[in-house]
């Protein structure tokens, strides 16, 4: 067999959201918020745990409406750099081979023009979910991010 293989993937997203950079990045780290925001289209989700502190675990769950399929995965926060840099770890809670493994997602939020920008590094994707899936999701999580953390003023006296 020619060429490498490999278990694992990488994929690296940058978006510009138009809103101030803490409430970004308060947005990753408030569990409400992040259940809000993190399931991709058609999955709830659910926060069961959210240390956010070096050391700290968090552990959650995506699940279908009609509860039929469910995904549970947590992890360990690395690095915390406030209004700055978030690296954590990801795992899977499966007993399939093929999704075991540690993840690590690196984001970082820097200040442009108009908002802030968000840099996000996830290295060590299962091969069987793949860049193209991982992206669907992400991209998916993102759009429900912007709707969140970019509102408008809402006028009145």
């Amino acid at each position: 067999m020619s060429g490498k293989t490999t278990s694992e993937t990488s994929l690296r997203l940058i978006r510009v959201f138009k809103a101030p950079r803490e409430r970004v990045y308060n947005a990753f780290l408030d569990p409400d918020a992040y259940a809000k925001w993190l399931p991709p289209a058609g999955f709830t989700g659910k926060v069961y745990k959210m240390e956010a502190r070096v050391g700290g675990k968090y552990r959650m769950s995506f699940t279908t409406l009609d509860k039929k399929e469910s995904h549970a995965f947590g992890g360990t926060y690395l690095e915390l750099k406030p209004n700055e840099k978030i690296v954590h770890t990801d795992l899977f809670e499966t007993e399939a081979p093929e999704m075991k493994g540690e993840m690590r997602v690196t984001i970082t939020f820097k200040d442009v023009p108009g908002g802030t920008e968000v840099t996000i590094v996830h290295d060590g994707i299962p091969k069987v979910i793949g860049a193209k899936n991982a992206k669907l999701g992400w991209n998916s999580s993102l759009h429900n991010l912007a709707a969140l953390v970019e509102i408008e003023t809402w006028g009145g006296a």
